[in-house]
């Protein structure tokens, strides 16, 4: 093995069990560099990992001058960027992002900012949990009710199934002529493992009280009592969804909504034929439909974005990777809250995409 690769496997040896819980490591042996100098070591090494680092609030970073210098209203863009999900995006040496707290954070910086005019919502997601996107959908009217800012969103490449739901909250919807969106509709994922378990000789034997305690779970087949009530959930879920594009795009025709009930996908060019839209546009455009509904004109147009994550583009956005995900493969069963199952608003042809929710 190659030295590099040795010290690479050695560090990464060091960071799992540093989290597991092993501050103090046996050690036996010795070092050898390729200098050819070898050192005996014996007893012990203590590893301490500094805890991460609190990055501070959002700030606005000027991506757009203003025409009146620093007397310019502005237009504060707030995005929603990947999946939409309840949870802490961290690990080691990492503080990411809990998209639903950091939504909220940026619109509360929006509506304390009096030179905020008006907000576009910068929409880029497949969607995510139901939980999760009805909280940014609630925390997007209270904003809207409390500060009578107007805002407009722009839907980018994706903006599908709980991406959708919230964008419906907005008082006009502009979509990339290249955007994809809709996915109206529910989904919960169950899978099968009885039989993968097996082959390694795993069996469960739980002891529960309740026939569907467990309803759900990866070791069994899905009993039909309980597709039943999930599929009962799903429809629930599903049909909330529905009533909310079906109030909030009033314009749109039973034909229009006939041709988007089973939960498909839509290119811009037919959402805005289906009235799901009221435009097609670009973000600077966006930004010119909200100073038209604000009444200003010549705006400073700001990123909410975290110190030392500067913003210059209009386009700029933070990637939000866990490097725990990346660096400690290993998982406990009830710790990771990215096991939880979860109902979905979500586009999702790849199974797998809530667990590769580090964007």
């Amino acid at each position: 093995m190659h030295l590099r690769d040795r010290k690479a496997w050695f560090l990464a040896a060091l960071v799992c069990l540093t989290a597991m819980g092993c501050h103090s490591i046996p050690l036996s042996g010795h070092i050898s560099t390729e200098a050819n100098v070898s050192t005996g070591v014996q007893g012990s090494i203590d590893v301490r990992l500094p805890s991460a680092v609190d990055p501070g609030p959002v700030l606005p970073n000027v991506v757009r001058a203003g025409a009146h210098g620093a007397e310019s209203a502005r237009v504060a863009v707030v995005d929603i960027d990947g999946l939409i999900l309840n949870q802490n995006f961290t690990g080691v040496y990492s503080v990411g992002e809990n998209p639903v707290a950091s939504f909220r954070e940026k619109l509360e910086a929006a509506a304390g900012d009096p030179r905020v005019r008006a907000v576009v919502l910068r929409i880029n997601s497949p969607g995510g949990g139901v939980a999760a996107s009805d909280l940014m959908a609630e925390e997007l009217r209270r904003f809207r009710v409390g500060t009578h800012k107007p805002v407009v969103a722009c839907l980018m490449d994706v903006a599908t199934g709980g991406a959708f739901y919230v964008a419906v909250g907005c008082d006009r919807i502009l979509a990339l002529p290249t955007s994809i969106t809709g996915a109206v509709g529910t989904i919960v994922n169950h899978a099968n493992l009885q039989e993968a378990l097996a082959t390694f000789n795993v069996r469960t034997d739980a002891v529960k009280a309740g026939d569907l305690v467990d309803m759900g779970t990866v070791t069994l087949p899905l009993k039909e009592p309980a597709r039943a009530l999930f599929q009962d959930m799903a429809d629930g879920f599903r049909d909330r969804f529905a009533a909310r594009v079906r109030g909030a795009r009033r314009s749109m025709s039973d034909h229009d909504w006939k041709q988007i009930s089973d939960g498909r996908i839509v290119p811009a060019t037919k959402a805005l034929e289906r009235r799901m839209i009221d435009a097609l546009g670009y973000p600077d455009d966006a930004v010119a439909e909200a100073e038209k509904l604000a009444g200003i004109g010549g705006s400073e147009v700001i990123l909410f974005q975290r110190a030392g994550r500067p913003a210059r583009s209009l386009y700029a956005i933070v990637p939000n990777v866990p490097l725990q995900s990346e660096l400690i493969p290993l998982s406990y069963p009830g710790l990771e809250r990215t096991k939880l199952p979860t109902f979905l608003y979500l586009w999702q042809p790849d199974p797998t995409l809530t667990r590769q929710a580090g964007h």
